[in-house]
């Protein structure tokens, strides 16, 4: 078991203050958005091991360290089902702004896509490049403090009132398409007249909606902030054709393959399998490839389906989703309760995020993580939250 050090990203969106106030660190002024922890190639986490070459201990990205024996580190039957790779990343997730609205592609989309773009010679690192790996990248969220998002479209119908309650002109059209069809094609034909409209047109018709938002508050207040700030952005009122919801500490959200999604704001503990595939659809200055979007996104009026853990007899209380790459769970630790024994045969990615619970021989404090190898015999005790990251294999 080792202890890992993680580096946090800087994204504009991210809060100044969330992740150093888990941190118990002074804020440093910039934003702080995601913490990353596991073996992603642009910031795989650190850890210190015995060097083969020198005996003595150096600090290793966790990438070298799988990659020099995978089987050990990951277990057979992990690397069997996933290869010799970490399948998921986990981070803490600190949303000061609203993210990007985005949906991510299923493993067959994902692969086409790739091997499309390669045919096409379209660079890696092209600016418009949407396909970076052969990979889908479902994900789950988990709120640690009060956590807003959209999370995959409403009825038809109910927006269509919420956009005809702005009373703005130039959406008339929208909520006359929206009453007009079976819910697949008014959603479809919504969202591609949004994405396709008159840029200028479009910006003043954002204007005059978050102004309208604005004046209303109530159910509109959160247009009127996306707006704040992504002005003129068409993305805006896409928005108003998802599902607004707002967690509680411990609610979760899973997005699976072509459910449309934004993060508004809050802190969470965020898991996903290890891709960088995302697709586009507004609050952006990203490009925004709208004919392979519309192949993606799966037109469906959906419930969002907040998540609540499942506990069980060894106080593991698991956040159930469809996927293997990667399982989430949570472990409320006692004073004077019995250790938990957390040993599994797959590879674990253990954190902290409240008290001061011991690892092992290692003493936690909010936002430390250790890396815990295949088959390692590790326990936990004392108090605090304790997250757990693995894969089902």
């Amino acid at each position: 078991m080792d202890r890992l050090s993680n580096t946090v990203r800087p994204y504009a969106w991210g809060s100044t203050t969330a992740i150093p106030e888990l941190l118990g660190v002074a804020p440093t002024g910039e934003p702080q958005a995601e913490m990353w922890m596991g073996a992603h190639p642009g910031a795989p986490s650190r850890l210190t091991r015995i060097s083969g070459a020198s005996g003595a201990p150096t600090e290793q990205p966790l990438t070298d360290i799988i990659a020099a024996c995978p089987e050990r580190e990951l277990g057979p039957a992990a690397v069997e089902k996933f290869g010799p790779r970490l399948p998921f990343l986990l981070k803490l997730l600190a949303a000061g702004a609203p993210l990007s609205l985005q949906v991510h592609p299923d493993l067959e989309q994902a692969k086409k896509g790739y091997e499309d773009e390669e045919r096409r010679s379209v660079p890696i690192d092209a600016p418009h490049r949407t396909y970076k790996d052969t990979n889908h990248k479902p994900e789950l969220i988990c709120a640690l403090t009060p956590f807003e998002g959209l999370c995959g479209f409403r009825r038809p119908t109910e927006a269509a009132q919420a956009m005809a309650a702005l009373g703005v002109d130039s959406l008339k059209p929208y909520v006359d398409l929206l009453g007009a069809h079976p819910e697949e094609a008014a959603l479809r034909e919504v969202l591609t007249a949004i994405l396709t409209a008159d840029p200028v047109e479009m910006a003043e018709t954002v204007t005059a909606a978050a102004a309208a938002a604005e004046r209303l508050g109530g159910a509109h207040a959160p247009y009127a902030r996306i707006a704040h700030h992504f002005p003129g952005d068409p993305g805006v009122i896409a928005a108003m054709l998802l599902n607004y919801v707002q967690l509680q500490p411990g609610e979760a959200l899973f997005l699976g393959a072509g459910v449309p999604h934004a993060y508004l704001g809050g802190l969470g503990v965020e898991i996903m399998a290890n891709s960088d595939n995302v697709l586009r659809c507004g609050l952006t200055p990203k490009h925004i490839d709208v004919p392979e979007l519309l192949r993606v996104v799966r037109f469906e009026a959906t419930d969002p389906g907040i998540l609540r853990p499942e506990a069980s007899p060894s106080g593991e209380e698991l956040y159930e989703t469809p996927v293997d790459e990667f399982r989430l769970s949570r472990f409320d630790l006692s004073p004077g309760a019995a250790p938990v024994d957390l040993t599994r045969p797959t590879p674990q990615i253990l954190l902290c995020t409240a008290g001061a619970p011991r690892v092992g021989t290692l003493d936690l404090t909010p936002g430390a993580s250790v890396f815990v190898p295949s088959g390692e015999t590790v326990e936990a005790s004392g108090t605090g939250t304790l997250f757990r990251a693995t894969v089902v294999a």
